[in-house]
């Protein structure tokens, strides 16, 4: 008699914590999407960005780089393998400017061990501070305070100019800028923001 109460206990209390979950519809999802277009940031920035009538060619003087040796590597490999990268920072910034992650984070990264809590706070939260503007915020942050201090600690080591380091934190700064607001802001393939709703 007892096993069966126990056994009707729990298949009560697991649909009604299923039900729960599947009414508010709290799980994170990952918009890869968003992601991929965050990566394309970098190389369309660097295109402008390192173009001989902005920076380019003062850049290609501070790190001693010519024409020649420009022409001589391969692009295509560049370009793919740049865009690689690109989507894992991409990926990262999600970190920095979501920040329901550090909500997912207490509780191990695992939605299916959370408490009815997490899931009653993510109803009221699951979408707060998700636009442009803030993961903009956040990342441009991350330019000054990051990003800033560790391309000057490596220039100053390789002897590399401050207008060097100006040139390069200036194009991570604005770029990564662009990338945490996309990311931040297009939280599904419907919906996008630009400013966080009152």
């Amino acid at each position: 008699m007892n096993y069966n109460l126990s056994k009707v206990y729990f298949i009560l209390i697991f649909n009604v914590d299923l039900i729960y979950k599947l009414k508010y519809k709290t799980m994170m999802q990952i918009n890869f999407l968003a992601i991929a277009v965050a990566a394309l940031v970098p190389l369309i920035m660097g295109f402008i960005w390192y173009h001989p009538k902005i920076f380019g060619t003062v850049w290609m003087q501070e790190v001693g780089l010519t024409e020649e040796k420009m022409k001589g590597s391969n692009m295509g490999f560049v370009f793919v393998f740049a865009f690689i990268l690109s989507f894992l920072i991409a990926f990262f910034l999600q970190m920095i400017t979501i920040h329901q992650f550090g909500a997912l984070g207490m509780i191990g990264g695992d939605e299916t061990n959370a408490k009815p809590s997490f899931f009653a706070f993510m109803k009221d939260y699951g979408t707060a501070y998700r636009s442009f503007g803030h993961g903009a915020l956040h990342c441009f942050m991350a330019g000054v305070l990051f990003v800033f201090p560790l391309t000057a600690i490596n220039a100053m080591f390789e002897r590399k100019s401050w207008k060097y380091t100006f040139i390069n934190t200036a194009y991570w700064t604005i770029t990564i800028t662009i990338m945490g607001g996309i990311v931040c802001g297009w939280y599904s393939p419907e919906g996008f923001n630009w400013v966080t709703q009152k």
